[in-house]
């Protein structure tokens, strides 16, 4: 056995207590003693106590009941039983059945005491070390899909070491770089204790591809107080020579013999980790394209004051297919907001597709419904499996005159002095071959403000579309003096705190 083990002797008679201890002892246990079954209750639970050596027959309790107490409120504590009175079948069999673990009936050989103790000792420890590993395996298990589910890199880190701290139960640090080569450590004081996520520089150099353990200094991890007379051991998993590796913190007498558990997880972190990382690079890559297909700048139109915001999903989130535009042709303005359905770096190329067509229709002079239409035809011959949604108006800046068409977007809105009107033109979106309504004409006020925008302004996961637009229309009944914060408080005031969808908004005013 590895440590020296505890062991309990339970007996009334001070002869035969003395003779258990003395071999117990030559044996190299260390050795506790109780007269009566009260007392050795009182005991276990309380001492280091690894076995107990009990006499069946004791002043106040059977040892039977004794032992049928301690297996009830510590299963895996080992008991043999001693008897020089009670040594017949039945009375065998009651102990067995009643806990023991072991029934020695005197005379007592001391090596046959001796050897049934590192016996039944060896059995419990083996059992020990199974149990912990099934516990840890499972809590290995919680811990990978923890991190695989974690929306974004600070929260990956958090989980990891909490699921970590959780499984060895003891401190622990994980510590990976970014993306952007930002290098963060999640740090947990222990179980139950809330993780923090921090920076931290780690020199990677000699660090090999694949996994890696050894032991080190504290002093070499200062992220936390570890546990004081002990060393740290690290694991290291690089799953690429051209990333960084993923790091796994651990007080080194949390670990069995070749740490498996330790390098399970360090490799189930690394592969989540490094999963997060191509997402967030395919992220910023359809960001950047996305950014790069809107207008650049905001025309300058007498008489009109006009805004825009735009606001790309949460970085956990894939980019989607939103977009605007706005555009002065022939003595008009050109607006149009749509939605091409689908997240992802895809649907950002349609809809870069589908503005280029809607820019080229719309300078050979054709009506917001006629750009629709073609649109539309284009898209169900070189686009046939996809769907957008858009709104085109044409406005004349000094009339107000408006022609509207939609094509299964949602509906604008007016507001003026307070009043608030949503426009409704109801139209099937792009992507579908059914008739289309004819335009709708109508004059814009002096002084009115006409909002557009997009589904991640409004919609939200647990509530219908119409609690979104009539927060929208509450908010809209007031309109800023300066545009563009009248657009950025439609985005603090509707749109939810973490974007989960792209929103565009675009305000436009007639003076």
């Amino acid at each position: 056995m590895d440590d020296v083990a505890t062991v309990l002797v339970v007996d009334d008679s001070r002869t035969k207590r003395y003779l258990l201890v003395n071999w117990l002892t030559r044996a190299g246990f260390t050795v506790l003693e109780a007269e009566t079954g009260g007392e050795a209750l009182g005991r276990v639970g309380v001492d280091p106590i690894d076995l107990v050596v009990l006499d069946v027959r004791l002043p106040d309790l059977s040892g039977f009941e004794v032992c049928e107490r301690i297996k009830s409120a510590h299963p895996a504590l080992p008991v043999i039983h001693v008897s020089a009175h009670a040594i017949d079948v039945t009375d065998r069999t009651q102990g067995l059945t009643r806990g023991a673990d072991a029934y020695l009936a005197e005379p007592i050989e001391p090596e046959e005491l001796v050897a049934t103790a590192h016996a039944v000792l060896r059995y419990y420890q083996a059992r020990q070390r199974a149990e912990l590993l099934a516990e840890r395996l499972t809590g290995l298990a919680d811990t990978t899909v923890a991190v695989h589910a974690a929306p974004d890199f600070p929260r990956l880190l958090a989980a990891a070491a909490t699921g970590a701290a959780e499984i060895f139960k003891s401190p622990v640090a994980v510590i990976a770089e970014t993306f952007d080569g930002d290098c963060l450590a999640g740090v947990c004081a222990g179980p139950g204790v809330e993780t923090r996520v921090v920076t931290w520089i780690v020199d990677d150099s000699g660090v090999p591809t694949g996994s890696t353990v050894w032991v080190q200094d504290p002093a070499a991890w200062a992220l936390l107080d570890w546990p004081g007379g002990d060393t740290v051991t690290v694991a290291a998993a690089r799953l690429r020579e051209d990333r960084a590796p993923l790091y796994v913190v651990v007080p080194t007498a949390t670990q069995t013999a070749r740490t498996p558990v330790l390098v399970q997880l360090a490799q189930a972190v690394a592969a989540a980790v490094e999963a997060q990382r191509s997402f967030d690079e395919e992220h910023r890559i359809a960001v950047t394209l996305q950014r790069s297909l809107l207008p650049r700048r905001i025309p300058e139109i007498a008489g009109l004051d006009l805004a825009v915001r735009y606001e790309p999903a949460s970085a956990r989130t894939e980019v989607g297919g939103d977009f605007y535009e706005l555009v002065m042709l022939d003595g008009h303005l050109l607006l149009a907001i749509g939605d091409v359905a689908g997240h992802s770096l895809h649907a950002a190329t349609v809809m870069a597709e589908l503005r280029h067509a809607l820019r080229a229709y719309a300078v050979e002079g054709h009506q917001p419904g006629e750009i629709l239409h073609r649109v539309n035809e284009l898209m169900l011959t070189l686009l046939p499996n996809e769907l957008a949604t858009i709104c085109v108006l044409l406005l004349e800046p000094t009339t107000g005159r408006v022609r509207l068409a939609s094509a299964g977007h949602l509906p604008s809105l007016i507001s003026q002095d307070g009043t608030v009107s949503y426009v409704q033109h109801v139209a099937p979106l792009l992507g579908v071959r059914a008739p289309r309504p004819a335009d709708l004409e109508f004059v814009l006020p002096a002084g009115a403000t006409m909002v557009f925008y997009t589904d991640g302004l409004i919609e939200r996961r647990d509530v219908t579309i119409d609690v979104g637009l009539a927060a929208l229309a509450a908010c809209a009944a007031r309109v800023d003096d300066d545009l563009d914060r009248f657009c950025e408080r439609l985005l603090v005031e509707v749109a939810p705190d973490e974007i989960q969808d792209d929103v565009a908004v675009v305000a436009l005013r007639r003076r």
